[in-house]
């Protein structure tokens, strides 16, 4: 048996957001044909870790060179020193991006790189920064593929980024369909007991600023039915919502549990997904809430009208619209449980039908493979 392949993973960060899921899962669908090194640049933002399955050889990388800071050639060099033990080298989005700069600045003896670009902050989030730009065209030019989960941002990695074809790969975002078939735990979310008579809306976010919760907690607090708001996850803008609930008069109608794993164990307690981020590409959340039968109501933001299902595409509304996001929110639970269900239905089979993680890990094999050279190292036998 060839040894292990060993995978260097340079994070912004490496809280559970959607890029880090879909990290670990494919860590996972790895098992023992890898082994990893993951550079967190917020070195106490690991959450992640716990998704990491028992049995998988990882370790979190001490005093790795820095992933942030002014450019530099000394900086550029340390990085690239630091990237030449391994066998494939795996960056993430704008905060990993000097790890391809010190690939290109450096190139004799280092392994092959792969570059993921899953969206943008709130920084980026009504318009791309023009030195950025500049920065990733001349880096990027080092990788050997920049995977992208949207049609949207295929479109600025050749457009703006200026980046060839044959180095774009879009792999839409995929999970374990399967698991969302089931009944939920009704005890799976800490605090939570569903109340006779009220319709529960849900989301999964990072409680950060891009992705504008507040709005959506003043959305949710202008719907005239009897209704809840769960927000599952973490970070800064807890205080926030918090503070957005309170001035609403609706404390006692949200409801933020912190960070919860298997989203496959608790979202079918909502009765809505809803989302109100200002900027989104392939959303992890939106296939997990159409994978548990629900209706989406969110922005028009990244590909996310083109993920719903047909039925569902209406409740899809024009960003920062709080008025919209309010009044879709506003027919979904007014409307009678089955014509939910109904458009959940659609966007449950569109799910399994397109979204799939093994198509997507297969996707994932093949391109690791083909940068390495390495046919059959990485794929399940």
């Amino acid at each position: 048996m060839s040894p292990p392949v060993h995978i260097l993973h340079l994070h912004s960060t490496f809280s559970l957001g959607g890029k880090e899921a879909r990290a670990v899962r494919l860590m996972n669908a790895f098992g023992d044909r890898a082994r990893h090194t993951i550079v967190s640049g917020m070195p106490d933002q690991l959450g992640a870790r716990d998704a990491i399955a028992p049995g998988i050889r990882y370790e979190i990388a001490q005093d790795p060179p820095s992933l942030t800071g002014r450019p530099s050639v000394a900086r550029y060099e340390a990085l690239a020193k630091f990237m030449r033990r391994f066998d494939l080298v795996l960056t993430y989005n704008w905060g990993a991006i000097d790890g391809v700069m010190a690939r290109r600045v450096f190139s004799k003896g280092m392994p092959p790189l792969v570059h993921h670009e899953d969206g943008f902050n709130a920084d980026e989030a009504n318009g791309l920064k023009i030195e950025r730009n500049m920065y990733r065209r001349l880096a990027l030019a080092a990788a050997h593929a920049l995977v992208v989960p949207s049609e949207t941002l295929e479109a600025i990695a050749l457009r703006t980024w200026k980046q060839p074809p044959d180095r774009i790969r879009r792999v839409v975002n995929g999970i374990d369909t399967a698991l969302y078939a089931g009944k939920p735990d009704p005890r799976a979310i800490p605090g939570f007991r569903r109340r006779p008579g009220e319709v529960v809306i849900g989301t999964l976010a990072g409680l950060r600023e891009v992705k504008d919760l507040p709005a959506l907690v003043r959305a949710v607090g202008g719907v005239s039915a009897r209704v809840r708001l769960v927000i599952v996850g973490e970070g800064p803008e807890r205080e926030r919502i918090l503070d957005t609930a309170e001035a609403m008069g609706m404390a006692d109608r949200v409801h933020l549990p912190g960070f919860l794993p298997d989203p496959y164990r608790y979202l079918g307690l909502f009765d809505i997904l809803a989302l109100s981020s200002k900027s989104e590409q392939f959303p992890i959340s939106v296939v997990e809430g159409m994978a548990a039968g629900l209706p989406i109501v969110a922005p028009d933001v990244g590909d996310i009208k083109r993920m719903v299902s047909d039925g569902n595409a209406g409740y899809i509304m024009q960003r920062g619209e709080v008025v919209q996001l309010r009044d879709a929110l506003q027919v979904l639970a007014a409307c009678e449980p089955a014509s939910r269900a109904f458009v959940g239905a659609q966007n449950r089979a569109k799910a399994v039908t397109e979204f799939d993680e093994r198509t997507m890990i297969a996707h994932y094999v093949a391109l690791y493979e083909e940068a390495m050279g390495r046919p059959g190292t990485l794929a399940e036998s």
